[in-house]
């Protein structure tokens, strides 16, 4: 087990994240180091929800029930960011789960043929109006953190959820207006 430290503001120095590889496979040691140096590099301690991370070479990212991340993005420090951020708002979303289930009724009467599976959607029709709060989140905290040029290029290279990113791009104001209506913005 390799425990990370953030290099964040003092208050909340004593912080740490926990990364646990899944095979120690060279990919998954990469990833790791990488990792850190992201997290040593940005103060997102206003995006941490979760403190323990696993990083598997052949599992897909996910949340739970721990913070799961495939090697994907080893050479990437931006696209992995991005993934640790999108990840970790599904652990705030989780504990803002009213609030979000009354976004998703508001996205499912805005796009009510929002496609469901790869590379498009989400697995479930929830799950993909699920990811128009959290992907919206993710880019708001992207630009917030490496700015718009490379939260642009991020965005643009992802093969997944594809109808998500270019909806919530498109019609970002709409989307921030329902995120915003149901109090779900990271402050």
């Amino acid at each position: 087990m390799l425990f990370l430290g953030t290099t964040s503001p003092p208050a909340i120095a004593a912080d740490s994240i926990s990364i646990q590889l899944a095979h120690h496979s060279p990919r998954e040691t990469q990833t790791a180091q990488t990792l850190k140096q992201v997290l040593s590099k940005y103060d997102l301690s206003k995006y941490i929800f979760t403190r323990e991370v696993a990083i598997e070479e052949r599992a897909m990212n996910h949340a739970f029930p721990v913070l799961t991340l495939n090697a994907r993005f080893a050479d990437s420090p931006d696209e992995l960011l991005s993934s640790f951020v999108h990840e970790q708002l599904h652990w705030y979303l989780r504990d803002h789960d009213s609030q979000q289930k009354a976004a998703i009724a508001e996205l499912r009467q805005m796009y009510p043929n929002a496609p469901v599976g790869l590379p498009e959607g989400a697995d479930t029709a929830y799950s993909t109006y699920a990811h128009l709060v959290d992907c919206y989140l993710e880019i708001q905290a992207d630009r917030e953190i490496i700015g718009a040029k490379r939260t642009d290029d991020v965005i643009k290279n992802k093969p997944w959820y594809t109808w998500i990113y270019k909806t919530i791009l498109r019609d970002e104001d709409k989307i921030r207006g329902v995120v915003q209506e149901h109090a779900l913005e990271i402050k």
